[in-house]
């Protein structure tokens, strides 16, 4: 299976139609225009008196190249859902073939197929192989910027279309008001008109309205309708050369872009982490700070983060209590995207660190993804969505219809934890946005109300109590001796609530043991030793759960790098 789809997106890669990028797989696109160019030759010269040995090389060469070309035109309707999500499944592939390259490509290939069958005129059959040659469109960068053209001034030109034909409408029925007393046996039905008004726009190449006026009011009409058949080509023409400006000018925005992205992804670079000796990249970089690295301008910033699935725009005062009096200040955060609804990572351990509100909480999905890098577990974090309205995926009601990507996430997280043994630790963030600042740092919950600071309950959501009890007991001694951080146990939260994610995995699957963990944002995101606390709960985890105290630490923490790994993501 794994296979297959390797070869699907290798298979998508070489049917980009992208000739631009340097990649092996342009290959493919340079011969299939290869082969649309001999193929059109070959039909061209078949038009001239050849020898028989000619003819029978422009036979084997039509064969050749039908063939050729049907297996590629199969392959692209195959892996057509890989190119773009639009054609995914059997109704999107018929779609597919309904496009302008799909029907063409459908319409020159499998005609052949249709006349051993079907007998077809010859003519129609050569005909039809010569559409082939509009296919070579598929590559060519500026038949894209004319369609992106014609599509961005579509409304303005059926504005001025439908304009001129209601005019047009309205002078013919003048027209035949004033020509039908003149000559009543060629007026004889407001038809006639109307086609006479409407044949002048195209020169009337037929001779079906060679009925002029010949009143003096119809002369002018006449002139007028003239007149419009200026209109009727120099209005779209002109609008279709905006809208070709407007595309070359948004092209080069778009490149300006792609280059501003990649700087910003150099901006974040990795530091070493003192407490650790790991290379850690930052968690956010603030707009002035990208500025002076990288020398972009303010509008230049914001452009790229709203255009790159990798960054986005957090405000740091959402992070501090009421009791801080935090100020605004916009900052930039870069995170992994590897699935429609943000990051997951399979790393085959028994423990999954789950980050489901990383989108609206700064630096939380940073932390998750440190703290699950650094044990070696498995991650799942929700980093894409609407922020307005923002719906969790902590808790809710119906997971199929209450989110576009929510179904996805339950069944990568429900793959990741559902092996034995396994147990889930999902992290949020306290004491910030609004919130009063709680004595304790770290907030533990299992599942009961609020209060509740035993470790018995209904309806708990933590299976293995005495593990967690060992655990917790283990765990808030080290946060208190080592960095002066107390630990409670559901004294500030509530996790009974019937909503809640653990509660809501598919029957039979799914982790029997979860624990919620609720991180105050100065220990996750302004405490200098912020990833020193994660290796200290990552090697906890490790020993409780794991049971794998000497598990060694991923390469990549010892790396000097700018950006997320390519291989996570």
């Amino acid at each position: 299976m794994k296979r297959i789809e390797n070869l699907r997106k290798a298979l998508a890669r070489i049917f980009d139609s992208d000739l631009r990028t340097k990649q092996w797989e342009n290959w493919g696109d340079y011969i299939i225009i290869g082969l649309i160019v001999i193929s059109t030759i070959s039909i061209f010269v078949s038009t001239f008196e050849v020898s028989p040995l000619c003819e029978k090389i422009l036979s084997i060469i039509d064969l050749v190249t039908v063939i050729i070309f049907t297996i590629e035109v199969s392959l692209r309707i195959w892996v057509a859902d890989e190119i773009d999500p639009r054609f995914k499944g059997f109704w999107g592939r018929v779609r597919y073939c309904f496009t302008f390259f799909g029907f063409i490509d459908i319409v020159s290939t499998y005609s052949f197929y249709v006349a051993m069958v079907f007998p077809l005129p010859y003519t129609m059959l050569k005909s039809l192989r010569v559409l082939r040659l509009l296919r070579v469109f598929r590559y060519m960068h500026s038949f894209k910027l004319l369609k992106r053209a014609i599509s961005s001034k579509a409304d303005e030109m059926l504005v001025s279309l439908q304009f001129l034909a209601i005019v047009t409408l309205m002078m013919s029925f003048v027209l035949y008001f004033c020509e039908h007393s003149a000559q009543p046996e060629v007026y004889n039905n407001g038809l006639k008109s109307v086609v006479w008004a409407f044949a002048q726009y195209i020169g009337d190449p037929g001779g079906f309205a060679d009925t002029p006026p010949i009143t003096f009011t119809g002369r002018i009409i006449a002139c007028i309708i003239g007149i419009l058949g200026i209109a009727l080509f120099a209005v779209p023409a002109g609008l279709v050369g905006a809208g070709f400006s407007e595309a070359m000018e948004n092209e080069q925005r778009e490149s300006e872009i792609v280059k501003n992205i990649a700087r910003m992804r150099l901006a974040f670079e990795t530091k070493l982490d003192r407490p650790t000796g790991f290379q850690i990249l930052p968690q956010h970089l603030s707009l002035c700070d990208i500025q002076a690295r990288m020398g972009m301008k303010i509008d230049d910033i914001i452009d790229a983060v709203e255009a790159s699935p990798e960054f986005r725009l957090i405000n740091l005062a959402a992070t501090q209590t009421i009791d801080e009096h935090p100020q605004d200040k916009l900052a930039v955060e870069h995170f992994i995207v590897n699935r429609p609804y943000g990051c997951c990572i399979d790393r085959g351990s028994k423990v999954t660190i789950i980050s489901p509100s990383s989108l609206v909480d700064p630096g939380t999905g940073s932390f998750s993804y440190y703290l699950a890098l650094i044990g070696g577990f498995n991650y799942i974090s929700r980093e894409v969505g609407e922020l307005r309205p923002y719906r969790s995926y902590y808790s809710f009601d119906d997971r199929y219809t209450h989110e576009e990507n929510l179904a996805l996430y339950m069944d990568d997280l429900e793959r990741l934890c559902s092996r034995k043994g396994s147990w889930t630790i999902t992290l949020l963030a306290a004491s910030g946005a609004n919130e009063p600042a709680y004595p304790t740092i770290f907030h533990y919950g299992i599942g009961s109300i609020k209060g509740n600071e035993s470790f018995a309950g209904n309806n708990l959501i933590v299976e293995d109590v005495d593990t967690y009890r060992a655990f917790y007991e283990d765990i808030s001694a080290q946060m208190e001796s080592q960095f002066g951080m107390a630990s409670d146990h559901q004294r500030y939260h509530n996790t009974s609530v019937k909503r809640l994610f653990a509660r809501q995995y598919t029957e039979g699957r799914g982790s029997k043991n979860n624990i919620i963990l609720r991180i105050a944002w100065s220990a996750s995101m302004w405490d200098m030793r912020r990833i020193l606390i994660a290796k200290t709960l990552a090697d906890a985890f490790n020993r409780h759960f794991e049971r794998d105290p000497d598990k060694g630490y991923h390469p990549v923490l010892k790396k000097k790098m700018s950006g997320y790994p390519e291989e996570l993501v």
